[in-house]
C-alpha cells in the first residue's frame, strides 16, 4: 500500500512540475502589439485592422478548410472584404516581423 501511495504521490509531484509557465521575460512577445480587428463579426466589405505600428501589414485569411481565400498587403488599416462570403474565417497579420491570428466572422 505505502508503493502505491509513493507512487502517486511521485506522478502527481512530476505532473505538478511538468505544468508550471515559463517565467514572463523567457521568450520575447512574437505578437503586433495594440493589434485590433474590427467590426468583427464584419457587416459590411471593409474591416479595420490596427495596431502600434500602423505599418505596411501582410494580410492572408484563410476558410475553414484551410484554403487562402485573400491575400493582400495594405498600408492604411483598411482591409476590402467584398470577395468573401458570409462565414466564418482565420486571419492572418504579419507587420515587423510580428504575427497576429484572428477569428472573423463575416455576416
Amino acid at each position: 500500500m505505502k508503493i502505491l501511495y509513493l507512487t502517486t504521490f511521485l506522478l502527481f509531484s512530476l505532473w505538478g512540475y511538468g505544468q508550471e509557465k515559463p517565467p514572463a521575460d523567457a521568450v520575447p512577445s512574437q505578437e503586433i502589439p495594440n493589434f485590433k480587428l474590427y467590426p468583427n463579426p464584419a457587416y459590411s466589405d471593409v474591416v479595420y485592422i490596427t495596431s502600434e505600428y500602423n505599418d505596411t501589414k501582410m494580410i492572408t485569411v484563410y476558410d475553414v478548410l484551410g484554403e487562402v481565400v485573400l491575400r493582400d498587403r495594405i498600408s492604411t488599416n483598411t482591409l476590402n472584404i467584398s470577395r468573401l462570403v458570409p462565414g466564418v474565417y482565420v486571419l492572418q497579420v504579419k507587420e515587423r516581423q510580428k504575427s497576429m491570428t484572428r477569428k472573423l466572422v463575416v455576416k
